[in-house]
């Protein structure tokens, strides 16, 4: 038997999350708006070229959200109407949304079943003379096999475009998430690793003709005011937000490190038949935005967590292919659909004692499917 802890462990609580850094933000926040320059001001240029640092990268691009940073990149690249771009099925639909909203095919494709994350093999099997571009997804915080997906790239003459939504401080073979590819996306929505407090996103590329079109394009397609290169958006990552990341991303390597450290703890320590994890390449460093655990009857698993006053999340439990918008009943992607299943994601935060994480520990060994 355990004994029941008598409060909820919240999967995240931002407030707890983000309690040591307010002071830090709110003085940082005051002197944004004293300035009275809200946006495209300093802040946002420091930010840029500290992200840009941070990522090995020659440069970054601040935008609305992760989405418009996935979309500004196809529409920088401008691909022919109906050109194909490979993206991975188990992913959040955004992934997919930026391919579509471009008038551009999305090809969906399963993933292995050990990382979770895309599969070259099925990369391969879904080229044709048509696609343009692979949208990799290090899901959950481990960057994907980008050796062999950039081989592929090369091979084919395609773009490799990194969605790294979920991937900030990840490294892999000595290269960080956001110089791997083309270009990458970044999410700064507030429960990320590296978190603003509100929507904010960032692309990243070595590619200055790329950085310089986005320049104009995230701001109606313009870099000199009144004079428009291109039909752009409105999608300008705003003062006060570039000064929130400015502040935590300053701590994002020790908030990394926490988070490896609940990650270890549990790979340890997690000793029940019916759990499993996804697999770690030996290149990779996780980050772990999310710690996601396989488990034979999931809902019986979630409710049991409850009444043991843990709270779980499932990322994510209906594939694309299977939404409305891209509903093809045709398609079979069966480590994508298995996986849908069987996933949920445990409270990782860092801001998790020990005492908490053992006692998560506890209840999940202690469980079966007749709990």
């Amino acid at each position: 038997m355990i004994t029941k802890q008598d409060e909820l462990i919240s999967f995240l609580n931002l407030h707890k999350f983000n309690e040591k850094y307010i002071p830090e933000i709110l003085s940082e926040v005051t002197k944004v708006i004293s300035s009275g320059h809200y946006i495209l001001g300093e802040n946002l240029n420091k930010f840029e070229q500290s992200f840009a640092s941070y990522c090995n990268a020659k440069y970054c691009v601040g935008v609305g959200n992760g989405l418009d940073a996935l979309s500004l990149i196809l529409k920088a690249y401008n691909f022919p109407e109906g050109s194909e771009v490979i993206v991975p099925a188990n992913s959040f639909i955004a992934t997919a949304l930026a391919v579509s909203n471009h008038n551009l095919k999305v090809v969906l494709v399963d993933v292995d079943e050990n990382t979770f994350n895309i599969s070259p093999e099925n990369i391969l099997a879904a080229i044709t003379s048509n696609t343009k571009a692979i949208i990799v997804v290090h899901l959950y915080g481990q960057i994907t096999n980008m050796n062999e997906i950039l081989e592929i790239g090369n091979q084919y003459n395609l773009k490799i475009i990194e969605d790294a939504a979920q991937a900030h401080g990840a490294i892999y073979d000595n290269k960080y998430a956001g110089n791997l590819g083309d270009a990458a996306a970044f999410s700064f929505y507030p429960t990320k690793n590296l978190g603003a407090m509100g929507d904010a996103g960032a692309i990243t590329t070595n590619d200055v003709q790329l950085y310089e079109k986005l320049v104009s394009l995230r701001n109606y397609g313009s870099k000199v005011k009144y004079y428009h290169e291109f039909l752009g958006v409105n999608s300008r990552l705003d003062e006060i937000q570039a000064a929130v990341l400015n502040v935590k991303l300053k701590y994002l390597d020790e908030e990394n490190n926490k988070r490896k450290q609940i990650a270890l703890f549990y790979e340890e320590n997690i000793i029940n038949p019916y759990i499993s994890f996804p697999k770690t390449k030996d290149k990779s460093t996780h980050v772990y935005h999310l710690f996601v655990v396989r488990v034979q009857n999931r809902d019986k698993f979630i409710d049991y967590m409850y009444r043991n006053n843990i709270q779980t999340m499932v990322h994510y439990p209906i594939p694309i292919h299977k939404q409305p918008p891209y509903l093809n009943s045709r398609l079979s992607l069966p480590v994508t659909e298995k996986l849908a299943g069987e996933i949920v994601s445990i409270p990782n935060s860092s801001d998790l004692s020990e005492t908490t994480c053992q006692y998560i520990v506890n209840c999940i060994n202690y469980f079966n499917t007749k709990n």
